[in-house]
Formats: structure tokens, sequence, C-alpha cells
């Protein structure tokens, strides 16, 4: 391809309406790439943003990845790497020389330096932070010797500190006076003699305060601090609840070691949103640049599990084989009982979980929850046993099997409601993520409690007999 005939990149013309890449924009840099013309696929890339810049990698094919790398390598940055699917910049990464991960990361704050950096091998790893300068080392260091997904490893050093005593032309000359201080903040953190913040300043309050005003006239006391090794899944409610641009980080002497910023936040909310859901189905992580092997691993493990589930429930089904023998549609009809039970469950354990997660549901209101989902469970299960009874007996024209069928529906949606609530709460309390494990406990309790409820009733009222 030559250059006359590349697209036009001049304006947003390689984003649709929903701000994402053209695909024949994608495929314009892909035949630039395997024409060989590099300057030409680096003509096309260089007006994107480097979030583009990365959703153009993940768009790109597997095997196509490295040879687009080897051609836009300038425009490769550490700021495209950071807006990168983790998946996709470990392939690039390992493709780079230890150095060269090094220059990258001397690029970032700390904290998108060690999101980089945490994955690799503990020998690359060695390797780059023996590239890096003494002072970036040091930092990226002390935040991996953190737990993972902890405060310690999102945050970031690179902040404003200054002493109590100052005025507020003292911290405009400070700011002024240093070219090395970070560039991107929004407040400043006040210490005092022992680094341990003491309040925060807006820079709009510096830029209309006089300059001979007190800092510590001015300066916000109240803040919300985040101890260094608080799971970001809590730093960001914190952050929801008191709605925080940026936040101070202390270790455990309450010295100031770190800030979170909002922007790292939108990250966090949208992964643990996520994640939860997909805990619940089984499907990993389910990133679609995840290797297939690791995928195939992930949910085959949790089919296994739920393979005894499933067991159970065929021997409740067994015990009563002689009565669905005789009674054929009573066959027929107790899937329906168990569906719709494990659908009223799946619902209200979805409701709960997220409730645990935001923080929405405590000790101090679980038998509310539990009450308030039984409600439901008893108003679905009365609507649900009417409407298919009525049905049952219009159909099959037998009052014995629709009244059975109903109070099967109704007592199921029943349990549902009440193990919904019960399961992810017990296991919460035991320190056991409840979007890992509650669904097969409320998948076995609906499957089984409506195959036995439903032919157990059947059984009692003499249907097949």
């Amino acid at each position: 391809m030559s250059d006359t005939e590349l697209p036009e990149v001049e304006g947003e013309t390689q984003l649709d309406e929903d701000d994402r890449l053209k695909p024949e924009f994608v495929r314009a840099v892909l035949d630039a790439v395997e024409d060989g013309n590099d300057e030409g696929a680096r003509a096309l890339v260089e007006p994107l943003h480097p979030a583009d810049i990365a959703d153009l990698f993940e768009l790109t094919p597997e095997e196509d990845r490295g040879t687009l790398a080897r051609a836009v390598a300038d425009l490769l940055n550490g700021d495209v790497f950071a807006e990168m699917n983790d998946y996709v910049r470990e392939q690039l990464i390992q493709a780079l020389e230890p150095h060269q991960v090094a220059d990258i990361a001397s690029e970032l704050d700390t904290d998108d330096a060690v999101a980089i950096i945490e994955d690799m091998d503990a020998d690359e790893q060695r390797a780059v932070l023996r590239a890096l300068d003494p002072d970036d080392r040091a930092a990226i260091e002390e935040a991996l010797s953190y737990p993972e997904e902890s405060a310690g490893r999102l945050m970031q050093r690179e902040l404003i500190a200054v002493p109590e005593h100052w005025t507020v032309g003292d911290a405009i000359d400070f700011l002024r006076g240093h070219d090395e201080l970070t560039t991107d903040f929004w407040e400043i953190f006040v210490v005092d003699e022992r680094h341990k913040p003491v309040g925060t300043c807006q820079l709009s309050w510096i830029l209309r305060t006089p300059r001979d005003i007190a800092l510590a006239d001015v300066m916000k006391r109240e803040q919300t601090l985040i101890p260094v090794d608080m799971d970001q899944e809590e730093v960001a409610l914190r952050f929801q609840k008191y709605a925080l641009i940026s936040a101070a980080v202390v270790d455990a002497s309450g010295r100031l070691v770190g800030m979170v910023t909002v922007d790292d936040i939108v990250h966090i909310i949208q992964e643990e949103a996520g994640e939860d859901t997909l805990l619940l189905s089984g499907a990993g992580e389910g990133d679609i640049n995840e290797p297939i092997r690791f995928t195939v691993r992930t949910r085959l493990t949790w089919l296994l599990i739920n393979l005894p589930t499933a067991m159970l429930a065929a021997t409740v089904v067994g015990l009563f084989d002689d009565r669905i023998a005789r009674f054929a549609v009573l066959a027929q009809l107790m899937g329906i009982v168990s569906g719709m039970g494990g659908n009223a469950g799946t619902q209200t354990l979805a409701v709960v979980v997220r409730a645990l997660a935001t923080n929405q549901l405590t000790g101090s209101n679980t038998l509310r929850m539990i009450v308030r989902e039984l409600r439901i469970a008893a108003s679905n299960g009365t609507g649900l046993g009417l409407l298919v009874g009525a049905g049952a007996y219009l159909w099959f024209g037998n009052p014995g099997l629709a009244i059975v069928f109903a109070l099967a529906l109704f007592i199921n949606n029943i349990v549902a409601g009440l193990v919904g609530v019960l399961v992810p709460v017990t296991l919460d309390r035991f320190n056991v993520d409840p979007a890992v494990a509650s669904s097969v406990f409320v998948t076995t309790c609906t499957d089984s409690m409506g195959f036995f409820t439903f032919l157990g009733l059947a059984a009692l009222w003499g249907l097949g007999g």
C-alpha cells in the first residue's frame, strides 16, 4: 500500500460514533505493516491517543502484534503500555529487552510502572529493576513488597507534601522553583515534622489565597487516610462514598508514603464490577485476550465442581423413579420447578453479592435483607404458582397435579430467596469471597429442593400411585 492510498488521519475519522477504532482503519494499519510500509503505518497510528493505540494492539491478532510493535516502536511509550490490556502488554513486554522495559517504566508514575513489572517472571523482573536508576528501583521494589491489589500497589509516590508551618507564598514558590516535582496533582498534602499528614489544600484554595496566610489556616484538616495494606476494592468504596479526587496513603506508623488518585479508582471499579459477575458464572476473568489454555482450565474446573450438584439432583429424582414411570407428566413439569427456582436464586444472589461488595449489606441489616427477600420470593412464588397451576389444570385437566405444581413452585421460590441471601452472607462471614462459591450452593439447593418438593408433594397427593 502506498502513502497515497492510506486513509485520511486528520480529525477523528479513525473512530466511530462510540469512540471505537473503525474496522477499516485497523485493517489499513495491518495492511501497511504487512506490505512493509512501516512509515505509512506510523502515519496512521501517530495521531491516536495512547488509549486508542493500546486498543489497536488489542484488536490486532496475537500473531501480528509483534510485527506491528516493531513497525511503530517509536510510538510505544509508557502511556500506551499503561493503557494496555494486561495479557497484551505481557506479550509485548516479553519481546523487549530489560533495558527497554526499564526505559518505559521510568516514564511512568510508580503505580503504572508496578503494573507493568509485577507480572513478569522473577528473573526478568530482577533484570529490569537492575536497569532502573536507584530512586525508581527503590520505589518500585517497595511497592512490590506490598500485597497484590492493595493500596500499596495502587498508590503513586509522586506527590506534593509541604510542612504545616509554611505560608501560601512559601508553597507557591516551592511549586514554581522545583522543576523535578510532579505536574499531575489536584491538591497538596500538609505534613508535620514526622511526615504525618495533618491536612490538605486544593490548588484552587492556594491560587485564591493571599501569600502571607498560613497553610494551617486554610487547609482542610478532615481527610480520608488510606492504610497502605487496604484492599483496592475497599479503597474504591471510600472514594465513592466520600467523593474523593485523591487521598493520602499512610504506612503502619501513620507516615505519608503515597497517594491514590481517582483515575486509578475508575479502573478498579470497572475491574471489580466485572470480576464478581464473572466469578458467579465460573467464567474466570472473562478477558478475550486471555490464553485459551487458562480459560479452559478455569471453566473446566468450575464445571467439574458443579458436577456433584447435578449428581445430587439426579439422586433425588431417582428416589421417585417408580412414580415418574407411572405418571410421566411429572418428568415434564419437575424441570420447570427447579429451573424457575434456580432463576429466582440467581436474581437474589446477584443482588446480595453486589450489596456485600458495596458495603450496603452489613451485620446490622442482614435480618432486614432476609425478610425483604423472603417477601419478594413469596410474592413472586404466589404469582407464578397461580399462573402455572391454572395452566396445568387447563392443559392436563387434573386439579391435584395443578395444586402440587403450584405449591412446589411457591416453596422452591421461598427456598431460592432464603439461600440466595444466607449462602453469600455466610461465606462472607468466614472471609470467603461470596462471588466465587455462592452459585454452586444456590444451584444445588434450588435444583435438589425443586425436585424433592415437587415429587414429594406428588407422592403425598397420591399422583401416579
